[in-house]
């Protein structure tokens, strides 16, 4: 039997000096905000079930939010002509984690079953997450480039430059070509110079390079890193939207969606999308 005397709560919080009077000093709420955030969430229909989709789409803008910060700072990193290459990896790898975290909060909504979204479905209108504007500047930054994406922006002017200055920036995978370039490796000139708008189209050339760093990692250690780092995201990225087809697929089946897409058959194309074809294919090479 413990020899120690048992201690009421109020004894421990007062024995460890904790703070309790936050009348003159931020607190946690004070810092993080919380009256905003917490207050941020008003359902417009009477069903219960609202306030998990309210929740799971802002949390996912708040990770979204993350994600950018990381891939702007990762992208920054590699087009500098420092030895940045370390601080790149961290903030990829963070990407990754972020994505896992989108990819496990599709389980919490998919516990929305067809009848109980079907209740609140018409006070949604015409609003889809497919309006994202982080969403959208996520996809730029990794490389799916499309104009006709810009408009659901447009009657938001701010929110608009945000959207097209990530259209109009090279993407992450053109920034690690130019690196590969700047560290020796033989990359196409039309793949380091271009109009950053468009989608990046796969090359035989870029295969080639990417082939030089695997087929020696010792010699390209941080350039073989990198490859792997943009495999692991797009892997990760590739999960996240499964899961979202299928939590969209199990919740409303096959009916179009929320913003005049066509819902599923919409997701399953965008499966399709690769993102860096030659760390792809690469691999079938090696």
């Amino acid at each position: 039997m413990s020899t120690h005397p048992h201690h009421k709560p109020e004894d421990i919080v007062r024995e460890e000096g904790a703070q309790l009077d936050f009348s003159h000093d931020m607190s946690y709420g004070d810092y993080l905000h919380l009256d905003e955030v917490l207050n941020a969430q008003h359902p417009l229909s009477p069903a219960h079930d609202e306030m998990l989709f309210i929740i799971q789409h802002q949390t996912s803008e708040l990770w979204m939010k993350l994600m950018l910060h990381e891939l702007q700072g990762a992208i920054t990193a590699l087009a500098s002509p420092d030895n940045t290459k370390p601080e790149a990896f961290k903030m990829l790898a963070r990407v990754t984690r972020i994505m896992e975290q989108l990819v496990n909060a599709w389980t919490v909504l998919s516990t929305m079953t067809p009848p109980e979204y079907t209740a609140m479905r018409p006070w949604l209108a015409n609003s889809s997450g497919f309006q994202s504007a982080q969403y959208r500047c996520i996809e730029f930054a990794l490389g799916n480039k499309n104009a006709a994406m810009l408009k659901p922006h447009a009657h938001k002017p701010e929110l608009l430059a945000k959207v097209e200055a990530a259209w109009r920036a090279p993407s992450l995978y053109d920034e690690a070509l130019r690196l590969m370039a700047r560290e020796g490796i033989d990359v196409p000139a039309d793949r380091l110079q271009r109009d950053w708008t468009q989608p990046y189209e796969a090359s035989p050339g870029v295969q080639e390079a990417w082939l030089t760093v695997y087929r020696d990692p010792h010699a390209h250690w941080d350039l073989y890193q990198l490859g792997e780092k943009l495999t692991d995201i797009e892997d990760a990225f590739r999960l996240w939207r499964f899961r979202h087809v299928t939590t969209v697929e199990r919740v409303i089946g096959f009916k179009r969606g929320t913003g005049g897409t066509g819902g599923v058959s919409y997701l399953r194309k965008m499966l399709d999308v690769v993102l860096f074809p030659e760390i792809w294919s690469l691999r079938t090479e090696l």
